[in-house]
């Protein structure tokens, strides 16, 4: 399995939806009171994320 998201709670209690790859977390999104919001989360960057644009502000 080189990628996958991974949901795991934060020492606030709060679930957060990482992207794993290779085993190494490349980013992870705000911590949400449900799990529900968690996985809403991930569902909406696998829709909107293959469009997304890359913005350069070197």
């Amino acid at each position: 399995m080189a990628h996958h998201f991974k949901i795991k709670q934060n020492k606030k209690g709060e679930y957060v939806a990482y992207f794993m790859y290779n085993s190494e977390t490349m980013f992870w999104t705000e911590g949400y009171s449900s799990k529900a919001s968690a996985k809403k989360a991930i569902e909406s960057i696998k829709k909107n994320g293959p469009g997304a644009e890359t913005v350069d502000e070197s």
